[in-house]
Protein backbone atom coordinates (compact mmCIF):
# COMPACT_ATOMS: atom_id res chain seq x y z
CA UNK A 1 0.00 0.00 0.00
CA UNK A 2 2.69 2.42 1.11
CA UNK A 3 4.68 1.64 -2.28
CA UNK A 4 1.53 2.76 -4.55
CA UNK A 5 0.91 5.51 -3.04
CA UNK A 6 4.37 6.28 -3.27
CA UNK A 7 4.50 5.64 -7.00
CA UNK A 8 1.65 7.90 -7.50
CA UNK A 9 3.07 10.82 -5.31
CA UNK A 10 6.05 10.25 -7.45
CA UNK A 11 4.37 10.63 -10.74
CA UNK A 12 1.91 12.83 -9.93
CA UNK A 13 5.14 15.01 -8.80
CA UNK A 14 6.53 15.20 -11.69
CA UNK A 15 3.65 15.26 -13.70
CA UNK A 16 2.32 18.35 -12.03
CA UNK A 17 6.01 20.30 -12.12
CA UNK A 18 6.32 19.35 -15.62
CA UNK A 19 2.77 20.30 -16.80
CA UNK A 20 3.54 24.14 -14.81
CA UNK A 21 6.59 24.63 -16.14
CA UNK A 22 5.63 24.63 -19.68
CA UNK A 23 1.99 25.97 -19.14
CA UNK A 24 4.26 29.32 -17.71
CA UNK A 25 7.04 29.18 -20.29
CA UNK A 26 4.19 29.66 -22.65
CA UNK A 27 2.54 32.37 -20.90
CA UNK A 28 5.52 34.05 -19.88
CA UNK A 29 6.12 33.90 -24.29
CA UNK A 30 2.73 35.30 -25.15
CA UNK A 31 3.08 37.99 -23.29
CA UNK A 32 6.53 39.04 -24.47
CA UNK A 33 5.76 38.93 -27.98
CA UNK A 34 2.52 40.80 -26.98
CA UNK A 35 4.45 43.84 -25.78
CA UNK A 36 5.60 43.95 -29.12
CA UNK A 37 2.32 44.60 -30.40
CA UNK A 38 1.77 48.80 -30.00
CA UNK A 39 -2.19 48.55 -29.16
CA UNK A 40 -1.84 45.79 -26.35
CA UNK A 41 1.21 47.07 -24.94
CA UNK A 42 -0.32 49.35 -22.54
CA UNK A 43 -1.87 46.53 -20.64
CA UNK A 44 0.29 43.60 -21.10
CA UNK A 45 3.47 45.65 -20.20
CA UNK A 46 2.25 46.11 -16.92
CA UNK A 47 2.24 42.29 -16.05
CA UNK A 48 5.61 41.19 -14.46
CA UNK A 49 6.43 38.16 -14.69
CA UNK A 50 10.14 38.27 -14.89
CA UNK A 51 10.00 35.82 -12.09
CA UNK A 52 8.78 32.87 -14.55
CA UNK A 53 12.13 31.96 -15.68
CA UNK A 54 13.62 31.33 -12.66
CA UNK A 55 10.61 29.05 -10.99
CA UNK A 56 10.98 27.07 -14.18
CA UNK A 57 14.29 26.23 -13.96
CA UNK A 58 13.63 24.90 -10.11
CA UNK A 59 10.82 23.28 -11.27
CA UNK A 60 12.68 21.59 -13.68
CA UNK A 61 15.10 20.74 -11.58
CA UNK A 62 12.88 19.46 -9.15
CA UNK A 63 11.30 17.31 -11.89
CA UNK A 64 14.44 15.56 -13.00
CA UNK A 65 15.67 14.90 -9.15
CA UNK A 66 12.35 13.05 -8.63
CA UNK A 67 12.06 11.69 -12.29
CA UNK A 68 15.84 10.06 -11.86
CA UNK A 69 14.04 7.87 -9.21
CA UNK A 70 11.18 6.91 -11.22
CA UNK A 71 13.87 5.87 -13.96
CA UNK A 72 15.08 3.37 -11.42
CA UNK A 73 12.30 1.99 -10.48
CA UNK A 74 10.92 1.38 -13.79
CA UNK A 75 13.83 0.63 -15.54
CA UNK A 76 13.79 3.71 -18.23
CA UNK A 77 17.23 4.74 -17.46
CA UNK A 78 19.47 4.26 -19.96
CA UNK A 79 22.39 1.24 -19.38
CA UNK A 80 25.11 -0.26 -21.22
CA UNK A 81 24.86 -3.99 -20.34
CA UNK A 82 26.72 -5.32 -23.54
CA UNK A 83 29.50 -6.83 -21.40
CA UNK A 84 27.30 -7.69 -18.77
CA UNK A 85 24.75 -9.90 -20.94
CA UNK A 86 28.09 -11.70 -22.24
CA UNK A 87 28.38 -13.01 -18.56
CA UNK A 88 27.05 -16.28 -17.13
CA UNK A 89 24.13 -16.11 -15.03
CA UNK A 90 25.46 -16.74 -11.97
CA UNK A 91 28.32 -14.09 -12.39
CA UNK A 92 25.94 -11.55 -14.28
CA UNK A 93 23.56 -11.48 -10.86
CA UNK A 94 26.32 -10.30 -8.77
CA UNK A 95 27.77 -7.58 -10.97
CA UNK A 96 24.06 -6.18 -11.93
CA UNK A 97 23.87 -6.23 -7.95
CA UNK A 98 27.27 -4.68 -7.32
CA UNK A 99 25.72 -1.49 -9.38
CA UNK A 100 22.00 -1.42 -7.89
CA UNK A 101 24.45 -1.34 -4.58
CA UNK A 102 27.01 1.17 -6.15
CA UNK A 103 24.02 3.03 -7.19
CA UNK A 104 22.09 3.41 -3.59
CA UNK A 105 25.03 3.94 -1.88
CA UNK A 106 26.06 7.29 -4.29
CA UNK A 107 22.87 8.29 -4.25
CA UNK A 108 22.64 8.40 -0.48
CA UNK A 109 26.07 9.67 -0.32
CA UNK A 110 24.80 12.52 -2.29
CA UNK A 111 21.64 12.96 -0.26
CA UNK A 112 23.57 13.14 3.00
CA UNK A 113 25.84 15.74 1.16
CA UNK A 114 22.59 17.80 0.13
CA UNK A 115 21.53 17.34 3.55
CA UNK A 116 24.25 19.06 5.12
CA UNK A 117 23.99 21.61 2.84
CA UNK A 118 20.03 22.13 3.43
CA UNK A 119 21.01 22.42 7.56
CA UNK A 120 24.29 24.82 6.76
CA UNK A 121 22.00 26.65 4.32
CA UNK A 122 18.76 27.09 6.66
CA UNK A 123 20.16 29.63 9.40
CA UNK A 124 21.43 31.83 6.72
CA UNK A 125 18.72 33.61 5.74
CA UNK A 126 19.45 33.54 1.43
CA UNK A 127 16.62 34.25 -0.59
CA UNK A 128 16.29 33.11 -4.40
CA UNK A 129 16.95 36.40 -6.42
CA UNK A 130 13.54 36.85 -8.62
CA UNK A 131 10.98 35.10 -6.01
CA UNK A 132 12.98 35.49 -3.11
CA UNK A 133 12.05 32.44 -1.87
CA UNK A 134 14.65 30.57 0.78
CA UNK A 135 16.91 28.67 -0.77
CA UNK A 136 17.19 25.81 1.62
CA UNK A 137 13.33 25.06 0.39
CA UNK A 138 14.76 25.29 -3.31
CA UNK A 139 17.51 23.06 -2.43
CA UNK A 140 15.49 20.42 -0.98
CA UNK A 141 15.24 18.52 -3.72
CA UNK A 142 18.89 17.68 -3.90
CA UNK A 143 18.15 15.18 -0.54
CA UNK A 144 15.03 14.64 -0.97
CA UNK A 145 15.23 12.99 -4.71
CA UNK A 146 18.56 11.40 -3.94
CA UNK A 147 16.98 9.63 -0.91
CA UNK A 148 14.23 8.19 -3.05
CA UNK A 149 16.47 7.28 -5.87
CA UNK A 150 18.52 5.48 -3.07
CA UNK A 151 15.06 3.74 -2.02
CA UNK A 152 14.48 2.90 -5.41
CA UNK A 153 18.13 1.21 -6.29
CA UNK A 154 17.24 0.06 -2.83
CA UNK A 155 14.00 -1.88 -4.16
CA UNK A 156 15.78 -2.98 -7.50
CA UNK A 157 18.06 -4.83 -5.78
CA UNK A 158 15.83 -6.82 -3.67
CA UNK A 159 13.58 -7.52 -6.01
CA UNK A 160 16.44 -9.07 -8.05
CA UNK A 161 18.13 -10.99 -5.74
CA UNK A 162 14.91 -12.41 -5.33
CA UNK A 163 13.23 -13.17 -8.97
CA UNK A 164 16.15 -12.18 -10.53
CA UNK A 165 14.13 -9.32 -12.55
CA UNK A 166 14.66 -5.99 -13.36
CA UNK A 167 12.17 -3.31 -14.52
CA UNK A 168 12.43 -3.27 -18.33
CA UNK A 169 10.94 -0.59 -20.04
CA UNK A 170 9.17 -2.14 -23.62
CA UNK A 171 9.42 0.90 -25.73
CA UNK A 172 6.64 -0.60 -27.65
CA UNK A 173 4.42 -0.83 -24.97
CA UNK A 174 1.82 2.54 -25.07
CA UNK A 175 -0.09 2.49 -22.04
CA UNK A 176 -3.94 1.98 -22.04
CA UNK A 177 -3.78 -0.02 -25.79
CA UNK A 178 -3.76 -3.60 -26.67
CA UNK A 179 -0.98 -5.21 -28.77
CA UNK A 180 -3.12 -5.39 -31.37
CA UNK A 181 -4.80 -1.50 -31.69
CA UNK A 182 -0.74 -0.62 -31.08
CA UNK A 183 0.44 -2.37 -34.05
CA UNK A 184 -2.54 -1.54 -36.13
CA UNK A 185 -1.66 2.16 -35.04
CA UNK A 186 2.10 2.07 -35.79
CA UNK A 187 3.49 1.88 -32.35
CA UNK A 188 4.59 -1.02 -32.33
CA UNK A 189 7.19 -2.94 -34.81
Amino acid sequence: MFLRILDRLEEIIIASLIAAATLLIFVAVVQRYLIGVPFLYPIFYHINITWAQELCIYMFVWMAKFGAAYGVRTGIHVGVDVIVNMLQPKIQKKVILFGLFAGAFFTFVVGTMGAKFIIELYPSDQVSPDLEWPRWIIFLCVPLGSYLMCFRFLQVAWTSARTGRLPHHDVAHVEGLTATEASSKGYAG
